[in-house]
């Protein structure tokens, strides 16, 4: 059906009024976070009660738009002073499931060497 390609993921920090369309997310992500909404990046906006989440991205020729409310519970979206905030795909996976983006107990990626 669809095939997400980001090069990286942007949490724009701070509640986001949910009742913004692709239009009003796209300018978060342009004058706010500083990244080209038609570049290949996951934008990710949260409600003020932690309770809804949006993902903007853009396909080809034209956006998706993904809305998760959740009926009981919050997403763990991170505090940040920041306007946004990069995030790893598996991060991303991470606070969709109700979990923070901060796993003490997660493998940290490693960069192997080529033995000479």
């Amino acid at each position: 059906m669809f095939d997400i390609q980001a090069r990286q993921v942007w949490l724009a920090a701070g509640a986001t009024d949910m009742r913004k369309s692709i239009d009003g997310l796209s300018a978060i992500a342009q004058y706010t976070i500083g990244k080209n909404p038609l570049e290949a990046h996951l934008f990710a906006f949260c409600s003020k009660d932690q309770s809804r989440i949006k993902l903007l991205y853009w396909d080809r020729n034209g956006f998706w738009l993904f809305y998760k409310r959740l009926e009981k519970g919050i997403f763990r979206w991170p505090a940040s002073t920041e306007a946004s905030l990069c995030i790893t795909r598996s991060q991303l996976s991470w606070l969709l499931d109700g979990l923070s983006i901060e796993q003490a107990s997660a493998h940290r990626p490693l960069h192997a060497t080529v033995a000479a």
